[in-house]
């Protein structure tokens, strides 16, 4: 099916977006988004080597999330099936402890555009405290651990989910239960949507 001209102007608009001055490896806005997706995987921003790769997830925290999915490769990057919308689009540098947070600019810039156009969302992975703020502001005042754990009542439309990234080793460790009662609820819904 082929996409509708509003989805690809408006991604061809957000792919040219120089709005972020000062990026240190430059802006190179990374998404994923079609008008039939029916999940949409909402991140922080894209890591440096996603930067470098141009994909989304195309590292070991996307192979934890696609685990997570009970997917494959080729359905996480059918883009008729699941959208993925960083909060910001671009890679916005390292700090002292991992990458800085998303630019500020970009969600306010291009975020309501885009959810207007994915109106075909039936699930969303809310990933990191960023991503909790904006879609679920009603737990921004609550750790991420405390959010997730509260997975049930946001549940079936959207999931709270802890950053796939390998740093959080310790906390997949320290919280069995989310690889035992959210992963295989998530994996079938996945399949059931997807």
């Amino acid at each position: 099916m082929a996409e509708q001209p509003t989805t690809q102007i408006l991604l061809k608009n957000v792919r040219a977006c120089k709005i972020c001055k000062g990026l240190p490896l430059g802006p190179r806005p990374i998404l994923q988004i079609s008008s039939t997706a029916k999940l949409l995987i909402v991140g922080q921003a894209p890591g440096r080597i996603t930067h470098q790769k141009g994909i989304p997830f195309d590292d070991p925290s996307g192979d934890r999330l696609r685990g997570w999915l009970g997917i494959n490769r080729g359905t996480f990057y059918d883009a008729s099936k699941i959208a993925i919308l960083p909060m910001g689009f671009c890679f916005p540098g390292t700090g002292k402890g991992g990458d800085l947070p998303p630019r500020v600019e970009c969600a306010p810039a291009w975020r309501d555009s885009i959810l207007e156009i994915l109106d075909g969302i039936e699930l969303t992975l809310v990933i990191g405290r960023y991503a909790i703020d904006w879609h679920l502001p009603e737990y921004s005042g609550r750790t991420v651990t405390d959010a997730v754990r509260s997975w049930v009542d946001v549940w079936p439309k959207n999931l709270i989910l802890p950053h796939p990234s390998p740093r959080n080793n310790g906390w997949l460790k320290t919280n069995p239960w989310f690889e035992t009662d959210v992963v295989p609820t998530l994996q079938e819904r996945a399949k059931q949507l997807l």
